[in-house]
C-alpha cells in the first residue's frame, strides 16, 4: 500500500496546481478533467460517434498482426541465426544495415507500396518488432552454455533432439524477453503509423490526432493513458506465459 502512496501524493499536487490556475488547463488538465475526458471517450467518441472501445480493438488487430509476423518470421531466423554460424554470417550485415533505420522512417514507402489503412500499419509495426525478437532470440541460442550442448551429445542425442529440446528450451527467456520488447516498440510504431492517416477512422492514434486537432488536451492524456495501461496489461500476460512455459518445460 505505502508503495502507491508517492503517487497518490503526486496525483493531488497536480490537481491542486490545476485547480488553483498555477497550471492551464490548456497546457495540462487536471487528473479530474482527464477522467472526464476519458468519460467521454466511452461514451461519446472521438470524432463523435467512434467510441473508445471501437479504437482499441482496431489498434489491438493491427498489433497483433504485425506483432504475429515478426513472431512467425523472427524467432526462426533468429534460432537459425544462432544455430548455424554460416546463416549468421550470410544474414548479420543485411540485418545491421536495415536494423537502424527507424520503423517511422518506413512509413512513406509503406503508404507508396501498400496504401493508406490496415496493410502499412500492420507492416510498420511488424518493423518495429521484428528486430527485438530476432535479436534477442539469436542471443539466447548463442548464450546456451557449451556444457548443455555436449552433455546432450554423450547421450547420443541427435543434432535435431538438441536443436528443439536443448537450444530453443533454453532460449526461451531470451526469446520472450525479445517478444515483450517488441511488444512495446509494436505499440509505438503502431501510434506513429495511425498518426499517418487509417482510411477507416479508427485507431488509438487516430483517436489522439483528432483531439489534437481539435485542442482537447484531456482527451490526448486520456488516450496516452489507455495505450499505457494496455501495455501494462499486455506485458504483464506475457510474464505469466513466460513463468508458465519456464515451468512446463
Amino acid at each position: 500500500m505505502w508503495r502507491y502512496l508517492p503517487v497518490l501524493l503526486l496525483l493531488c499536487l497536480w490537481q491542486i496546481l490545476c485547480s488553483l490556475g498555477t497550471v492551464p488547463n490548456y497546457v495540462l488538465p487536471s487528473p479530474i478533467e482527464i477522467v472526464q475526458g476519458l468519460g467521454t471517450l466511452l461514451t461519446t467518441g472521438m470524432p463523435p460517434g467512434h467510441l473508445l472501445y471501437n479504437h482499441i480493438l482496431y489498434s489491438l488487430y493491427r498489433v497483433g498482426w504485425g506483432f504475429s509476423i515478426a513472431c512467425v518470421l523472427g524467432i526462426p531466423l533468429g534460432l537459425l541465426m544462432g544455430w548455424f554460424p554460416w546463416f549468421h554470417r550470410v544474414f548479420s550485415p543485411i540485418i545491421e544495415v536495415i536494423r537502424p533505420i527507424p520503423p517511422l522512417a518506413w512509413i512513406p514507402i509503406a503508404i507508396v507500396w501498400l496504401g493508406i489503412g490496415m496493410r502499412s500499419a500492420a507492416f510498420i509495426i511488424f518493423l518495429g518488432a521484428f528486430f527485438p525478437i530476432l535479436l534477442n532470440t539469436a542471443s539466447g541460442v548463442l548464450s546456451v552454455s557449451p556444457i548443455l550442448i555436449d552433455a546432450a551429445r554423450t547421450l547420443n542425442a541427435t543434432q535435431k533432439d538438441i536443436f528443439f529440446k536443448v537450444l530453443v528450451p533454453a532460449s526461451l527467456p531470451s526469446i520472450f524477453v525479445g517478444m515483450r520488447v517488441g511488444m512495446g516498440v509494436a505499440w509505438m510504431t503502431l501510434v506513429a503509423a495511425e498518426f499517418s492517416g487509417v482510411k477507416d477512422g479508427y485507431g488509438l492514434g487516430f483517436m489522439i490526432m483528432t483531439a489534437r486537432d481539435i485542442q482537447r488536451p484531456d482527451q490526448i492524456l486520456a488516450g496516452m493513458l489507455v495505450i499505457g495501461m494496455i501495455g501494462f496489461i499486455i506485458d504483464w500476460l506475457f510474464k505469466a506465459w513466460e513463468s508458465k512455459t519456464r515451468r512446463c518445460v
